[in-house]
């Protein structure tokens, strides 16, 4: 996924204190831009463009208004990992902890540092097979939280 920010080095902090973000490495680019590739976990990497001027990162838009791209989603490695980074969210302000149980997946919405709105899942231990939840409906193991 390619994003653009205000801020990598802010970025990658924010990946790393939340999801373990492994590495960033930097690519050669034109004066003015700066473009680092994030590694989050094995087989997810984050492309973020900074660039002089570009005000793109700063317009904050409703769900569904956002053009082609409308939120990201990330995967959990485990359920442990998904309440790991759950608490690391909700106590960064990023989140207000409110999981969403779709059936097959539970799901956790959160804003990074430049306010993309980004996605948490995990495949839900207690789903029923064939059973699918609206958005809104609140996870039973988090209900007490």
């Amino acid at each position: 996924v390619g994003l653009l920010s205000n801020d990598i080095d802010r970025l990658f902090a924010f990946y790393q204190e939340m999801f373990d973000a492994t590495s960033m490495i930097e690519a050669p680019t034109p004066e003015g831009m700066r473009l680092a590739v994030i590694h989050i976990g094995p087989h997810t990497e984050l492309n973020v463009f900074q660039i002089d001027g570009n005000t793109e990162a700063d317009r904050q838009v409703p769900m569904f208004e956002r053009g082609r791209l409308d939120h990201l989603a990330l995967q959990a490695e485990s359920l442990d990992a998904f309440e790991t980074s759950r608490d690391r969210l909700i106590a960064g302000g990023w989140s207000d902890g409110f999981v969403t149980d779709f059936g097959p997946i539970l799901s956790l919405f959160f804003r990074d540092p430049d306010g993309l709105e980004c996605e948490l899942c995990i495949a839900n231990p207690d789903a029923v097979a064939g059973v699918l939840n609206p958005p809104g409906t609140q996870a039973s193991r988090y209900a007490t939280d």
